[in-house]
């Protein structure tokens, strides 16, 4: 069980998957920066937010904040306009012009070597030596 657990842990998914938990925190905070310095006080120019969380109506005994998912309804708009702004849109436009670069027949910079390149390499060597050739076999 324990040996199962270790195999788990040590895959590569499960450590991608925590890298990207890691950096999805900070990228939090620096969206929640961003729409907190500049999107939240350009929207409070054209109302008072805070007067949002007012915004209710009853119904029997039940009171019901409309004006607060108004509010976070506005939110997940700035948030998604600061992410697709800010990130995603420079992000296709720097892919476009790569992709662009590369259809023009400029080489790409080279990539670095992976461990399946590393891998397939020390192979080919063993195999040149066990042959005795030193011919390279695909």
């Amino acid at each position: 069980m324990i040996k199962g657990f270790k195999e788990f842990i040590m895959r590569g998914n499960v450590i991608d998957l925590a890298v990207a938990v890691v950096i999805g925190a900070a990228f939090t905070a620096v969206v929640n920066a961003i729409v907190e310095g500049l999107i939240n006080p350009l929207i409070s120019l054209l109302f008072k937010a805070d007067s949002l969380d007012e915004l209710t109506f009853q119904l029997g005994s039940a009171t019901f904040a409309y004006g607060s998912i108004i509010g976070a309804v506005i939110s997940f708009l700035a948030v998604a306009a600061v992410v697709y702004f800010v990130f995603v849109m420079p992000m296709n436009h720097f892919k476009e012009r790569a992709e662009a670069k590369r259809k023009a027949g400029r080489p790409d910079p080279e990539e670095p070597e992976t461990e399946l390149t590393v891998l397939a390499q020390i192979r080919d060597l063993l195999a040149e030596q066990r042959d005795g050739t030193g011919a390279h076999r695909e």
